[in-house]
């Protein structure tokens, strides 16, 4: 005996019904979702299937019949029968899409009015309510059955309506008057809450407006996949044969965690996905669909992926629609080379460039370099190609940030200090500055400097023409240190936005992106990348393997370096603590949190400051702490 479906097994089907004015893109939001739902979705087509009388209107000239011939009786009796009718019309799928709701029918019906016999918006609605009141029972039950959600430019109506005919090739006169009769139509009705959902698409991607019209749309079936490529950034690689795209993005892949996907591929798995197994004789604007259609649904197979590649670009117009869709999300790279250069790469030999440029450029292959947003010139090393790709991608991961600074007595050093630093600060941010950025690093940065212990470190970000100078300042005001070891760190801005720097110092980075850290000094406008703190901390792994084995080498000293030790010891307490989320910069209290956290004497910390027993006993603990995250090795 079988079981009839109930609604909580088998949910009902749903009629959802895309209104807006001319324009706002109605028919691509629905086109995108029912090929991304498949046969979950039904697309209800255009209201001209559901009247017959269509045919002749159409034939005679849709425009001139809408307004100027045909009686307004009439075209109200048209639209509201192919309405009725398409709301009858049966369809096979859990959820049907409809171009157009019952609400849409009576602004259209009342802007009509308004334009035709010249009337105020309320007398058009009225007007409207009036043409339309022998269907009024059939319209209420209609408008009950669906799902209605409006697409608007924005909230005013002269913006929005030019908006809309920005889009026309050609307006008329009574055109312009009808759209701009109809928005305000459409917004009454908002007003009056007969579109529970509404978007402003503003000047927002066409994936973006998508991603929110499934949010909305999500909660009323499950067939309704939830967003839109959320948070997935592309990065799309173009350029000529052998100029580099596959070394571009196998790199993306392996060093910045891309997922790295052919154009080809997505096309045709689309393609197939919708019973078109010739897709390449589909039109740009089709295959560009196809192609955020399949990445669409590759990215919710792999919900954690925030990054993925594509390669390469062969078609200048689907490149163009591409860009549309995905906008912001969307990062085009083109691989530049020579011709001596990628002839040199070819492996099958010269003629073989030669034949495969002749197929690229016909699609317009060479011609996607004017809508790119880098250019990279790849005749030089493969280092000077990951560097580009390394700032293409951090400039999107780690925001800028301008640092803010302060005085140099804010720091609490000794005195001989401050008025090293203030005339180190005098000398290099003249008129024309040898340093664009100098911050206090380690304890002196932290209130927490100890005379004899500690030593002065110090950031400085400078161009390398500055070396010179900088130097012979430092030579001059030596004598000030007074014995205090100086350790002190140049980079270049482009070193820390491409994100060539130690783990250490992308930690100084991070810490002044966050405002932790605040420069003594930095030039006006200056930006730098703010690492997030997940790079941060994967990053300073490094840091911890490489102090792991510095104890141990102090260790097989016969005399170990008491201030080494104790300081490489809390180096790698910092390290396994931040890995549990806990940041702690001065060295005690981070030997203390770790001590403690692994039940051990924490009075260790201060007397493994001057006792060498103390000192190793500590490294030990630490060390071991260490080596317990590592898995046991059978023997």
């Amino acid at each position: 005996m079988s079981i009839p479906p109930n609604s909580d097994t088998y949910p009902l089907p749903v009629s959802v019904a895309f209104s807006g004015p001319d324009n706002t893109g109605k028919t691509k939001q629905i086109g995108i979702l029912a090929r991304r739902m498949g046969p979950a979705a039904t697309s209800a087509g255009p209201l001209d299937h559901y009247d017959p009388r269509w045919a002749a209107i159409k034939a005679g000239g849709m425009a001139r019949w809408w307004f100027e011939t045909g009686p307004v009786e009439e075209v109200a009796d048209v639209l509201a029968t192919s309405y009725l009718e398409r709301s009858r019309h049966p369809f096979s799928g859990p959820v049907r899409l409809l171009d157009r709701g019952i609400p849409m029918l009576e602004a259209s019906v009342a802007a009509t009015a308004a334009v035709r016999e010249d009337l105020g918006a309320e007398q058009a609605a009225d007007r409207a309510r009036h043409l339309l009141s022998s269907y009024e029972t059939d319209l209420r039950a209609a408008e009950e059955g669906e799902h209605a959600l409006v697409l608007l430019h924005c909230d005013d109506p002269e913006e929005g309506t030019r908006r809309s005919l920005a889009h026309e090739v050609t307006v008329t006169k009574i055109y312009t008057a009808y759209q701009r009769r109809l928005h305000e139509q459409i917004n009454r009705l908002v007003d009056d809450g007969r579109f529970p959902m509404a978007i402003r698409i503003g000047d927002r991607p066409t994936v973006a407006v998508q991603d929110e019209v499934r949010r909305l749309l999500a909660p009323l079936h499950p067939k309704v996949p939830g967003r839109a490529l959320a948070g997935v950034h592309v990065t799309a690689l173009g350029g000529m044969s052998e100029s580099g795209k596959s070394t571009a993005g196998e790199y993306l892949r392996t060093q910045h965690g891309h997922a790295r996907l052919k154009v080809g591929y997505l096309i045709e798995d689309a393609a197939g996905r919708a019973g078109n197994h010739d897709p390449y004789r589909l039109g740009p604007v089709v295959q560009a669909e196809l192609i955020v259609d399949a990445l669409d649904r590759y990215c919710q197979a792999h919900h954690f992926l925030d990054s993925v590649s594509i390669e390469s670009l062969h078609d200048f117009d689907s490149t163009a629609e591409l860009a549309r869709m995905l906008g912001p999300q969307l990062t085009i790279v083109y691989l530049d080379a020579s011709e001596a250069t990628r002839t040199r790469r070819g492996t099958a030999g010269a003629l073989d460039v030669v034949d495969r440029d002749l197929v690229k450029a016909a699609r317009g292959a060479d011609k996607i370099v004017s809508l790119t947003h880098e250019v990279i010139a790849n005749d030089g090393p493969r280092l000077k190609l990951e560097r580009r790709l390394d700032r293409i991608v951090l400039n999107r991961r780690w925001p800028e940030h301008q640092p803010s600074t302060m005085p140099v007595n804010a720091l609490g050093l000794p005195v001989n200090l401050e008025s090293y630093l203030a005339e180190f600060l005098d000398r290099t941010t003249g008129l024309r500055p040898l340093i664009d950025l100098l911050v206090v690093t380690g304890s002196g940065a932290r209130g927490k400097y100890q005379h004899g212990w500690s030593d002065l470190d110090v950031l400085v970000v400078a161009d390398t023409s500055s070396l010179d100078e900088l130097r012979q300042i430092l030579a001059d005001l030596e004598a000030e240190l007074g014995g205090v070891k100086l350790g002190m760190t140049v980079l270049t801005r482009a070193e820390c936005r491409a994100g060539a720097v130690t783990s250490r110092l992308l930690h100084v980075l991070a810490l002044i992106g966050s405002g932790v850290l605040v420069p003594l000094w930095a030039t006006p406008g200056l930006a730098l990348p703010a690492p997030d703190a997940a790079t941060d901390i994967t990053a300073s792994l490094r840091d911890g393997i490489q102090a792991a084995i510095e104890i141990r080498r102090q260790l097989l000293k016969g005399t170990p370096d008491l201030r080494a030790l104790y300081k490489v010891a809390a180096l790698l307490a910092k390290i396994q603590l931040r890995f549990s989320g806990i940041e702690c910069p001065s060295d005690s209290d981070a030997l203390t949190v770790l001590l403690d956290a692994t039940r051990h004497d924490t009075s260790l910390v201060v007397t493994a400051r001057t006792d060498r027993p103390a000192a190793e006993t500590l490294a030990r603990l630490v060390l071991q702490a260490w080596l317990d995250t590592l898995p046991e090795e059978t023997r």
